[in-house]
């Protein structure tokens, strides 16, 4: 039979939707079609004739050629045309619609009607959507309506504070076309070029920003980690390069040494004429600076220090410039005088001489390839007899005098120690603070693309965008919260460590703490976000991979972040220590196990109400969170003392309760972000800024209620009917902040050429 013929006849018009409908997809099986067969033979009124063609057209043994399909759909195309807004009606009213045009005076019979009704549930999909996958009505593709609540310049200039020039002034230099990422290069051109870029930051005075005046800088380490934080956006080997060679090397001098040694090596580190190496990690010891193993054995006789490399071991690893550009090196070595071993101090060591080759005593070697920052040349270093001058020792806190006589001003070793390792915590605060850089340029990328990009929807409709689906908002725009609440929290460690007035103790377990939760946030905001971003998110060009392959050292340099966890744990009970000043560790201890319990228990936060008032209370936030924090405390010095009392050595007793040691660290710089985030909304005298600030806090504080939600329920601090509403409410955030999402990418002034991702355009 030709089908194409049968299209003719008028008693078909009401069940030619459905025909097409049935073959359409292909995804009919025989039962199936077998049934829509059934249910058409059923239909009363319609002759042989007519039943014949229907039959021809539901053969599953001679299914409809292609050229038939296309007929039967021009047809039923045609047949609509004239309908106004076909797209809104079901497939039985489509079939009385066009039978209602085609055949006036014939309405579309009850029989027809309730066969065609049933064949639509059949197929499975009922409603308009059925007729919008016939007719395919085009429909104008609206871009989504991204017009912010609030300036994103002026919140960028929130964001930025007191830092905002020397950021500025950062930007404006990365996008000058010498500063454009440079792909396909191999390494050793791309260690060139990062080098290059390197020196041009110090030409610039950017990298010496933060030493003293008078050895060509500014004295302001608020502006060389405000730097800083802006190279976190741009190439992080060249991040690296310049935390090395500024920061580490140039910073331990002038923060370790005392005139002579600034008088000699400053203002080369500074323009970068003298490039250098800070040599602390060896291979069997990273995080344990304490156990260091290279030594450093004062000869008197020569007046110099001869620092050995004991074994392969101790050799020192991973050491940026030290493959290639480094000709010196701040050495940190065990100080042997007299026999005596006063434990790590810091040399400086010459490596190299003019014409690059290695000196008598040295021997280096590359690294080799790396997961990520291949354009910094890491490398490692053996000392056999290498001879410095006794004035070679960096001696603020310590000293050998011309008799060969060891001094200093801090007589215990441990505290000497601590002191040293001290002045350097600017760099856990710098890389913290950068890895939230990392989080920024990510979220930027896939928030951008998520924008633009659009994936599935009803059949003849546009397609939606990606952003407004529940599951890409709820993997974004909590971490979007999460990483305005971290800047806010780095913004404020940057200004205590810059004042110099806290707690020296206190400081240095809130930069452990925040560096290792914060790049920590980073690594996991880099995936989530190129999992986002899909196929698109795996080419090189739109920089995930360097972003995750770079960055993902961050959570090791500069101290181990399961480590630091540990070190904010130690700082907490040491406070408490503090507090009950006539009692050592162990009694500490004890007191928290037993009296601290009590009083944790009569300071917790009402049980959380379900109602949004009070779940978005902010009190009620800073309150559970402190509460948390101080019973983790408590509930770890008890686990502690359970052990102390069955017989345990202190350090075997801590190490036995890890898991409890780094739960109680994470409650506790949640909180100090909570407590960060909140006062710093409170210091925004924008009205529609503050909304939207505020509006993030919650979204964050009930995700990380939602996701601890099981130990909150457990110590009663939670309701389930409060629980669930957290859950929905989080939901219903996430879809709040999706409206503002692309503005609030866009108050990181993170500027295009920098951020460089063709999806991001």
């Amino acid at each position: 039979m030709d089908l194409a013929k049968t299209l003719e006849d008028p008693r078909l018009l009401p069940l030619l939707p459905s025909i097409y409908v049935a073959w359409a997809d292909g995804e009919l099986s025989a039962t199936e079609m077998t049934t829509l067969c059934d249910r058409v033979d059923e239909i009363e009124g319609i002759d042989v004739d007519c039943k014949e063609a229907l039959g021809a057209w539901l053969n599953a043994e001679e299914p409809p050629q292609p050229n038939d399909l296309a007929a039967l759909l021009s047809t039923i195309r045609r047949m609509a045309a004239g309908l106004a807004e076909p797209e809104r009606l079901d497939l039985a009213s489509l079939a009385a619609e066009i039978v209602y045009t085609a055949r006036p005076g014939s309405p579309l019979r009850a029989p027809e009607a309730r066969a065609i009704a049933e064949i639509e549930s059949l197929l499975g999909v009922m409603g308009p959507e059925l007729t919008r996958s016939i007719l395919q009505v085009p429909s104008e593709r609206t871009e989504v309506d991204a017009s912010p609540s609030f300036d994103p310049a002026s919140l960028g200039r929130f964001l930025d504070g007191p830092r905002a020039d020397i950021r500025g002034r950062m930007r404006r230099l990365l996008v000058q076309p010498r500063f454009r990422y440079r792909h396909d290069i191999s390494r050793d051109d791309y260690r060139e070029v990062v080098l290059a870029w390197t020196k041009e930051i110090a030409e610039r005075g950017i990298g010496p920003i933060g030493f003293p005046v008078e050895y060509g800088g500014e004295d302001s380490m608020s502006c060389f980690i405000g730097a800083f934080t802006v190279l976190g956006h741009h190439d992080l080997s060249l991040l690296t390069k310049v935390g090395v060679q500024f920061g580490l090397f140039g910073g331990s001098i002038a923060r370790l040494g005392t005139k002579r040694h600034h008088d000699a090596y400053l203002e080369a580190a500074g323009n970068a004429s003298l490039l250098g190496c800070f040599a602390m990690t060896e291979t069997d010891h990273g995080s344990n600076v304490r156990d260091l193993e290279t030594m450093a054995v004062f000869n008197r006789t020569t007046d110099e220090f001869v620092i050995t490399t004991p074994h392969d071991g101790a050799r020192k690893d991973y050491i940026g410039n030290a493959a290639k550009h480094g000709t010196a090196a701040v050495v940190f070595a065990r100080l042997l005088v007299g026999g005596e071993d006063h434990g790590v101090h810091a040399l400086y060591v010459p490596l190299r001489n003019e014409s690059g080759e290695t000196l008598d005593g040295i021997r280096i070697e590359d690294c080799g390839p790396k997961i990520g920052l291949e354009g910094v040349d890491n490398g490692r270093i053996w000392f056999d007899g290498a001879r410095v001058p006794r004035t070679a020792l960096l001696d603020r806190f310590a000293s050998v005098d011309d008799e060969g006589v060891y001094h200093s001003d801090i007589p215990s070793p441990g505290r000497r120690f601590f002191t040293t390792i001290g002045t350097l915590v600017g760099g856990r605060v710098s890389v913290g603070a950068a890895s939230i850089s990392v989080a920024k340029s990510a979220l930027a990328i896939a928030i951008r693309y998520a924008t633009k990009r659009r994936q599935f929807g009803a059949q003849g409709e546009p397609e939606i965008v990606i952003l407004d689906y529940p599951t890409h908002q709820r993997r974004l725009m909590p971490r979007l919260a999460a990483t305005y609440a971290y800047h806010f929290a780095f913004e404020q460690l940057i200004d205590d460590y810059v004042a110099g007035d806290m707690d020296s103790r206190v400081l240095e377990a809130q930069a452990a703490g925040l560096k290792a939760y914060g790049s920590w946030h980073a690594i996991d905001t880099v995936q989530a976000c190129r999992e986002a971003c899909g196929g698109a998110g795996y080419l090189a060009e739109n920089r995930f991979g360097a972003l995750r392959a770079d960055a993902d050292v961050f959570t090791t340099y500069e101290g181990d972040n399961t480590v630091l966890a540990q070190l904010v744990t130690k700082s907490l009970l040491s406070d408490y220590q503090l507090q009950f000043a006539d009692m050592n560790v162990l009694g500490t201890i004890r007191f928290l196990a037993t009296k601290a319990f009590e009083s944790v228990r009569e300071a917790a936060p009402a049980i959380g109400g379900a109602d949004e008032r009070h779940l978005r209370d902010r009190k009620w936030h800073l309150d559970i969170f402190r509460w948390r924090s101080d019973h983790h405390v408590s509930a770890l010095a008890a686990r502690i003392k359970k052990r102390l009392d069955g017989g345990m050595e202190s350090a075997e007793a801590f190490t036995a309760v890890q898991d409890h040691v780094l739960a109680t660290a994470r409650t506790h710089i949640e909180y100090l972000v909570l407590d960060r985030f909140a006062a710093a909304i409170a210091t925004n005298e924008n009205e529609d800024e503050r909304e939207v600030l505020n509006l993030l806090c919650d979204l964050w504080v009930l995700t990380r209620i939602e996701h601890n939600r099981g130990w909150f329920l457990e110590h009663g601090r939670l309701s389930a009917g409060a629980s669930k509403e957290i859950r929905k409410l989080a939901i219903r955030l996430s879809g709040e902040v999706r409206e503002q999402a692309r503005p609030l990418v866009d108050a990181f002034l993170i500027p295009d050429g920098v951020l460089a991702a063709p999806i991001a355009r």
